[in-house]
């Protein structure tokens, strides 16, 4: 209680917080990569979120004086990131994709797929592997968890009405509450179900997905920190590839024809490569990424080599 005390009376600034932040959790031995991939990110990221000021913007008030309820909770959410190892995302509720924000809670994964920044840049330009964005008329964002690739996209495809799946009824309970903090309820639909099964007969020109696939000998070492998060929003099987091989198998009879699928793999590239060495992977790169998501257009699946390899 004293030490407490103390460093209410002394922290008198964002930038005595952020000091102290960062060397409270290098000592804690934190893990990273739910936003913030080191420890003065993760420490600025919650100080901004604390005070409520803007996500992007530290400097200007690095030496404001605060007031003794807003050292209390910065210091609160510090002691509670490095005691009890859960995520920054679900201590102050929100996460941002591309400087969107988004509700989280643990019913969700917190939100950090590449084909995030992929809609934003890639995807929205001039020299998008979309055609044209404006021509796009339906999208599905499969395995949606709290909504943030539906959401995104309704923002880069401005035609286009969007179904959003996924298994976990929590999970969609917070999709549902992202889509009408972002007024999109009448352009996206949240559907609860195992992938395609909900959704017979329904094609797509466009299918996004970031499905589990984490294979069992990482996900048995995961830090913490991921372990707050839903363990099947991870699980990809024992190689990792078992969902994605699903969707390979399923996605070409719910694509319109000049329809395409953009799917995350983490890092299974190469074993997606040997046991479908006939498929035209599209690899889309982004700053931090290579070789993590790739597009397949319908056409794509059509030539009857377009198989599986056979194992054994």
């Amino acid at each position: 209680m004293a030490e407490t005390d103390e460093r209410l009376e002394l922290f008198a600034t964002p930038r005595d917080w952020l000091r102290y932040a960062i060397g409270r959790f290098r000592a804690a031995g934190l893990s990273f990569g739910h936003g913030a991939t080191t420890a003065l990110d993760e420490a600025a990221y919650l100080i901004l979120e604390g005070l409520n000021l803007p996500i992007d913007t530290l400097d200007p008030f690095l030496d404001a004086k605060l007031l003794p309820g807003e050292r209390k909770r910065l210091e609160a959410l510090i002691e509670a990131r490095a005691a009890t190892r859960k995520p920054a995302a679900y201590l102050v509720n929100k996460a941002y994709v591309q400087g969107v924000p988004f509700y989280v809670d643990e019913r969700v994964i917190v939100p950090r797929s590449y084909i995030g920044e992929l809609l934003i840049t890639t995807l929205s330009d001039e020299d998008s592997p979309i055609d044209d964005p404006e021509e796009v008329s339906s999208v599905l964002d499969l395995c949606t968890g709290g909504g943030s690739l539906a959401i995104l996209a309704a923002r880069v495809f401005p035609n286009a009405t969007i179904d959003a799946v996924d298994l976990s009824a929590d999970a969609l309970a917070v999709a549902e509450r992202n889509v009408q903090d972002h007024g999109l309820a009448d352009r996206i639909r949240l559907v609860q179900g195992d992938l395609f099964k909900p959704l017979a007969g329904q094609r797509y020109d466009l299918i996004l997905t970031n499905p589990p696939y984490v294979d069992a000998e990482a996900l048995a070492a995961f830090p913490p920190e991921y372990a707050f998060e839903p363990r099947m929003a991870h699980a990809g099987g024992e190689d990792g590839l078992d969902i994605v091989r699903r969707i390979l198998a399923e996605a070409p009879e719910h694509l319109t024809e000049d329809g395409a699928l953009i799917c995350e793999i983490g890092q299974a590239r190469e074993l997606l490569l040997r046991d479908y060495p006939d498929l035209p992977f599209l690899w889309l790169d982004t700053e931090d990424s290579d070789g993590e998501v790739f597009l397949l257009r319908e056409s794509d699946f059509s030539a009857p080599k377009a198989r599986p390899k056979r194992r054994g």
